[in-house]
């Protein structure tokens, strides 16, 4: 998949990284901004940019302390705040004005957060498996592996760590797919695999199972189109709250995607189909409006 390589300074003066799938010739065609997970990066999103690069400009950014984005010396700043304002920033350095955001588990925090905050910027949203609610249960999952796992001494161990991790969230997966999947989250440091993150990321996501209140950050965004994806099995987005946010939000577009948990890789049909359809009906809104 072909992409250019972006590097660009922070506020603070990190230097920090993103994939530009640059898409149809025309340089007016709309922009979609992928943000990963926790302790994910730019690679989790190649399957879906393939597939929207051929109407749209597709950025997937590297937060700070993961994949080619410099690690923080400061570990209080790996925090959704500083998150958002670094893609202000990307986005700020780029030139590009509005675009419609994509965002995994944090990254769908941030992109609540970034549509509450800058409204003019983001047309349209696509959460996967994050809500204003997160389970307790999938927050003590996640803190009792990030920044913890042991280092693994070759490929063969990479892929077996993987699939302990995610096993619960992927069962139907094979060895292909967990290869696949750890040479996203590995990066090859000599001669042995590493994990593709700063542990210091744990910091900032905390030490215990409190989870933060996100509906006024919910109620706060403009009414602009919003989709949630969830996974049949995830632990973090319960049924109760995808009810509520259809309740609060009756324009909501909700997809299920089966037989996985958090969260989809959205490359599973039912993800790009929906994700697929929702940009479109976007963007033929988007384009009936400049023609009038």
């Amino acid at each position: 998949m072909n992409y250019a390589d972006v590097f660009y300074r922070s506020d603070d003066g990190l230097t920090l990284y993103a994939r530009d799938y640059q898409g149809p010739v025309d340089r007016a065609a709309p922009v979609v901004l992928c943000l990963p997970g926790l302790t994910r990066n730019s690679k989790d999103f190649d399957t879906l940019a393939a597939t929207l690069s051929a109407s749209y400009r597709v950025i997937c950014p590297d937060q700070r302390g993961r994949g080619r984005s410099a690690r923080d010396p400061q570990p209080e700043r790996y925090r959704p705040d500083v998150y958002v304002k670094d893609m202000v920033r990307l986005l700020d350095t780029l030139g590009i004005a509005e675009v419609c955001v994509i965002g995994t588990s944090l990254g769908g925090m941030m992109g609540i957060l970034l549509m509450a905050s800058y409204p003019a910027r983001v047309k349209a949203l696509v959460i996967n498996d994050m809500g204003p609610v997160i389970d307790p249960v999938g927050i003590a999952r996640i803190i009792s592996y990030v920044g913890k796992s042991a280092p693994v001494q070759t490929w063969a161990d990479a892929i077996a760590q993987t699939r302990v991790t995610n096993g619960v969230a992927f069962p139907a997966y094979g060895d292909e797919q967990w290869a696949a999947m750890a040479r996203n989250l590995y990066v090859q440091d000599g001669n042995k695999p590493v994990l593709n993150y700063d542990t210091a990321i744990a910091q900032g996501f905390g030490a215990g199972t409190a989870t933060p209140d996100l509906w006024p950050l919910f109620d706060a965004m403009p009414q602009h189109p919003l989709m949630v994806i969830r996974g049949d099995l995830t632990d973090i987005l319960s049924l109760d709250t995808l009810a509520e946010m259809q309740r609060r939000r009756p324009q909501l577009e909700a997809v299920h995607v089966a037989g996985v948990g958090h969260a989809p890789m959205l490359d599973e049909p039912e993800a790009l189909k929906g994700i697929t359809a929702f940009l479109q009906r976007v963007s033929g809104a988007t384009n009936q409006e400049l023609r009038r």
